[in-house]
């Protein structure tokens, strides 16, 4: 199997890790990739938003499957141009994709579905704002309609703050601000592979998306993850599947626009019960660099199978141990960041047991002979931990970041620690 897999960050590195250890998968593309994707594959220059140029690569190299990684071209169609040349796509439809790309269009799913979400209010002008924060009361949340990159949301117990950002929402091109309910207790995300109408879960996560320890300062892209969540009762998984998940493709597929991809559930476990934040129609990052590493069901066949409806009904292979990461970003992050400060040590961290190095915005400087790697991007790389419990898992990812060194970055040293019991 020939597959051509979109996108240039840390998910990607991950999913192209877990592809090459599937012995079907003979040869990997990767469009425009990093790096360290350079390593598994081969780079090939098309752009990743242009369906039409994504459709004509594929099939001049006769590929059998794409891989869309991002939300920015699956919002943009290029799922549809691909699978109208006659190519599986693991990823859903411009229509199905607004999903993600229009929180307003994911609320109205939720509530033709039945499905369990926050109270929302949709505003496209200031004075709806100041009525819907006042309804709900502080904390404040405020979501930015369209994609954001992670970054959108902002939860604040100031009322000004909660406005700044509704304000630069309503700025956009068409813009339109959601504002919900403040939904208590912890969250997890579930990622479930679709092929239109069935739903397979993967194994839960949790991620951070706070930019400092201590879940404290700005929202951010994702600061760390770990797998599994010894606390999550009994069920869990069984019930998002039942009640959010399979409800949804349903509702997707009575539309006329069925589901084919994965879809990242984004839930709350509050006092009042299961509810969901948010939907994303591609893997998380950094969920994914804990999840992927733990599944022993061959990825690249599993893909295959959604994208052609297909999907086996005996559940996944899964691996015992524990993993957990932690993303080293740049300075600045998540606000201004700079970039070109040069990497070093990610080689001596792989060496480490147990412990591995995903590169996200990572790139190559200097002259022929003479290059270098040096950061190009927010979060510069996340680096991976597997052991037989949490505790062990996180040790070896903070053994392997201290070694590598990037001029001004910082990273959170709080990941996991509360459910290893640190």
């Amino acid at each position: 199997m020939k597959i051509l897999l979109l996108g240039s960050g840390g998910r990607e590195h991950a999913i192209a890790r877990a592809l090459m250890q599937d012995t079907a998968v003979a040869e990997l593309l990767i469009a425009p990739g990093n790096p360290a994707l350079a390593q598994l594959g081969e780079l090939v220059d098309c752009d990743v938003l242009d369906g039409a140029a994504v459709a004509r690569v594929a099939v001049e190299r006769g590929v059998d499957l794409v891989v869309v990684g991002p939300e920015a071209p699956l919002v943009a169609g290029v799922a549809d141009a691909v699978r109208a040349a006659g190519i599986p796509v693991f990823g859903p439809s411009g229509a199905a994709a607004q999903l993600e790309g229009s929180k307003a269009f994911a609320k109205r799913i939720m509530a033709e579905a039945g499905v369990p979400t926050a109270m929302a209010h949709v505003c496209t002008d200031l004075p709806q704002v100041e009525d819907a924060l006042d309804s709900f009361g502080a904390p404040y949340v405020v979501k930015d309609d369209g994609l954001a990159a992670g970054k959108g949301v902002v939860v604040t117990s100031d009322r000004s703050e909660a406005i700044v950002h509704a304000e630069r929402c309503l700025a956009k091109d068409g813009g339109t601000v959601v504002i919900e309910e403040y939904l208590d207790g912890p969250e997890l995300s579930l990622f479930c592979v679709c092929d239109g109408t069935r739903v397979v879960p993967l194994q839960p996560a949790q991620d951070f998306k706070r930019a400092y320890d201590g879940d404290a300062g700005p929202n951010t892209g994702g600061m760390g993850a770990y797998s599994p969540l010894p606390w999550l009762p009994e069920g869990t998984v069984d019930d998002v599947v039942a009640r959010v998940a399979q409800p949804v493709v349903d509702q997707m597929q009575r539309r006329g626009t069925p589901f084919v991809g994965l879809l990242y559930c984004g839930l709350a476990l509050t006092s009042r019960g299961m509810r969901v934040v948010e939907f994303n129609v591609r893997f998380g990052d950094p969920e994914t660099q804990v999840v992927l590493p733990r599944l022993k069901t061959p990825l690249g066949q599993l893909m295959m199978a959604a994208a052609r409806g297909e999907l086996p009904k005996a559940p996944l292979d899964w691996d015992a141990q524990a993993a957990v990461c932690v993303v080293l970003a740049a300075s600045g992050y998540p606000g201004r960041v700079r970039t070109g400060d040069l990497i070093s040590g990610i080689a001596d961290a792989e060496v480490m047991p147990g412990a591995h190095v995903i590169q996200a915005g990572t790139r190559m400087e200097g002259a022929p002979g003479e290059e270098h790697l040096a950061t190009a991007g927010g979060r510069i790389l996340t680096v991976v931990g597997q052991g037989k419990d949490l505790a062990h898992a996180r040790k070896k990812a903070y053994a392997a970041l201290r070694k590598i060194h990037v001029a001004g970055s910082h990273y959170r040293n709080d990941i996991a620690a509360r459910a290893a019991g640190a």
